[in-house]
């Protein structure tokens, strides 16, 4: 054979090999099939079309049932004064801005919410984002650059981890200590060297359990090793602290901790994030922040509707009175039938399940009853975890309550998980 075949020979070999190696990008879509496997079963618990939203009641699939799974803490989504500032805003400045908050997309009512929330969170300064997710990409990356560490709580929200990654991206520092543990926390403070920038982040309210945030340690620590704080307090706005200012209202550490973060799909009834901190910090964010420059700026509607919850929620303070006694119903109701639960003073209750399977089983019974809670799963929480996230707002009746509680105690028998 000719030196000219061998080579020819050699190089189809190789074709066919790398052809043989090729995958195809959708392949793993393809082969996605725990979603079907559930829905096949009848089991499915996610993306419920919601045709109707009336509160603590809600109606799917032609049916009312009682909602149990919402972040709608305060009630206000459905509250009309909400609606009408929502409606009164199109009106006067149509459905959306067409621009970023840097060029042509800044109303006087986002100002006015800027000043409105940097008031009522005491701080100098508050800047608004597009949504609460996108919030944290905002702020980590834009400050945390390279050599500069993000310090960060393991159990974090998945917007943190995001921004958190982006930094890293960026050449910045990246690392996580274990959930609340502020031993561990020292730990890696104490590995990275005292003169390097650092900005510890945590959730207050962490979104899954409802547990709070040791911030009163954090904030000892991040002075101990020249860190900055950053609290998301996405869950804890309106639901903790002096007339629900979060947090570091909570612990009454105000003015220590040096940003906090927020959105408005839950306590403001609206849609869009916010962050309140230092006003030359506020400044640096606006002129640095891809995540803001380069977003369209929330819309009139969402504006004016969080701008009418602020009102409700600085004039109706007894609204937070009535979600802790509802959420502590809840908590001794479920406690005092056997019953499982991780214990917070928050607006969330979960129930732990503990296995796949009976989890989704569980939900599916609830739902055909009348009640939707949220059902998570591994690998969303450890194993032994899975639970019924619960969660709870300040309008629902103890009509809505009671029947959320014989329900759990019927279906709790029923799969052996309470006597």
């Amino acid at each position: 054979m000719s030196e000219r075949s061998q080579t020819l020979r050699k190089s189809d070999g190789e074709t066919v090999a790398a052809e043989k190696k090729k995958v195809d990008l959708f392949e793993k879509c393809r082969t996605f099939t725990r979603a079907d496997e559930i829905k096949a079963h009848g089991y499915y618990p996610y993306f419920r079309e919601i045709e109707e939203n009336e509160g603590p009641v809600v109606s799917i699939e032609g049916r009312k049932v009682i909602m149990a799974g919402s972040n709608n803490y305060l009630g206000l989504t459905a509250d009309p004064r909400v609606k009408a500032a929502a409606i009164k805003a199109v009106e006067r400045y149509g459905t959306g801005c067409s621009g970023s908050r840097y060029l042509t997309g800044t109303l006087d009512l986002h100002v006015m919410l800027e000043e409105r929330l940097a008031a009522f969170l005491h701080r100098e300064a508050c800047l608004l984002y597009s949504t609460g997710y996108q919030t944290a990409q905002g702020i980590i990356p834009t400050l945390v650059q390279k050599g500069e560490y993000v310090v960060s709580d393991r159990d974090n929200h998945a917007c943190i981890v995001a921004g958190n990654l982006m930094a890293k991206g960026a050449f910045g520092e990246f690392v996580r200590f274990k959930h609340n543990d502020m031993n561990d926390l020292e730990r890696v403070l104490s590995k990275i060297p005292v003169e390097t920038s650092k900005l510890i982040v945590t959730d207050g309210v962490f979104s899954t359990t409802g547990t709070i945030a040791d911030l009163p340690t954090i904030t000892s620590l991040a002075k101990k090793y020249n860190a900055r704080v950053l609290v998301d307090d996405a869950h804890a706005t309106g639901v903790i602290g002096k007339g629900g200012r979060g947090t570091a209202s909570h612990f009454g550490l105000e003015q220590v901790v040096d940003m906090t973060m927020g959105t408005f799909s839950k306590t403001f009834a609206s849609l869009g994030g916010f962050v309140v901190g230092d006003k030359h910090v506020i400044n640096y964010l606006k002129h640095h922040a891809p995540a803001l420059i380069f977003s369209a700026s929330p819309t009139p509607a969402s504006v004016a509707s969080a701008l009418a919850a602020l009102d409700i929620l600085e004039n109706e303070p007894e609204r937070i009175d009535r979600l802790k006694a509802n959420a502590n119903k809840m908590k001794l109701g479920l406690q005092a039938m056997g019953f499982r639960i991780i214990d917070s003073d928050t607006g969330i209750v979960p129930v732990i399940i503990g296995d796949d399977e009976k989890t989704f089983a569980f939900w599916r019974m609830l739902y055909d009853a009348g009640v939707f809670v949220n059902a998570f799963v591994s690998p969303g929480v450890p194993q032994g975890y899975q639970m019924m996230r619960t969660s709870y707002m300040a309008t629902h009746e103890d009509e809505h309550l009671n029947k959320i509680l014989e329900t759990f105690e019927t279906i709790g028998k029923k799969l052996g998980l309470i006597p």
